[in-house]
């Protein structure tokens, strides 16, 4: 398993963030159902790996989210439409749409997504789906506030400064 360092919870500092070989080398397999690499202001990177026979749940986001599928078979179902998915691909989900991805194949589904803007709390890991579910039923799994901003107001505030 490739080690990913603990994310901050604090805003991200102005540097960047190198994960190699995201879409060639992340392993077909991980022990954990969601981790959350990165939160930006106005995004937030997420490994998934789901598990064989599994799925991630159907849901609605009131955030845009992009999923890239590095390792085995799914099925997307998004906004009606169904799609087969495999390593390489990837799928594109508008703030509220329904969507549902299943692993149809005999290896765990592994895939990394974007939101934007952030979805979990930014130190999120996940072991399984059910206690992905169960924090996020409990009000545990917030995306921080800070993630939430406006443009407007974290230029008023000096947290970014176009040029």
């Amino acid at each position: 398993m490739t080690n990913f360092k603990t994310p901050s919870s604090d805003p991200p500092k102005h540097e960047m963030q190198y994960f190699p070989g995201m879409t060639t080398s992340l392993p077909s397999e991980s022990p954990e159902f969601r981790r959350v690499l990165w939160t930006g202001l106005y995004s937030q990177v997420v490994l998934m790996t789901v598990p064989v026979g599994g799925d991630i749940g159907e849901e609605i986001h009131t955030v845009d989210q992009i999923l890239t599928f590095t390792s085995g078979t799914g099925l997307a179902q998004v906004g009606g439409a169904e799609q087969v998915v495999n390593a390489g691909d990837m799928v594109v989900v508008p703030a509220g749409t329904k969507h549902q991805f299943l692993n149809k194949g005999d290896v765990p589904l592994v895939l990394y997504t974007v939101y934007s803007p952030a979805e979990h709390k930014a130190t999120t890991v996940h072991k399984t789906k059910e206690e992905g579910d169960r924090e996020e039923e409990e009000g545990i799994d917030v995306p921080p506030a800070w993630s939430r901003r406006s443009k407007k107001q974290n230029e008023e505030d000096g947290w970014v400064k176009g040029e």
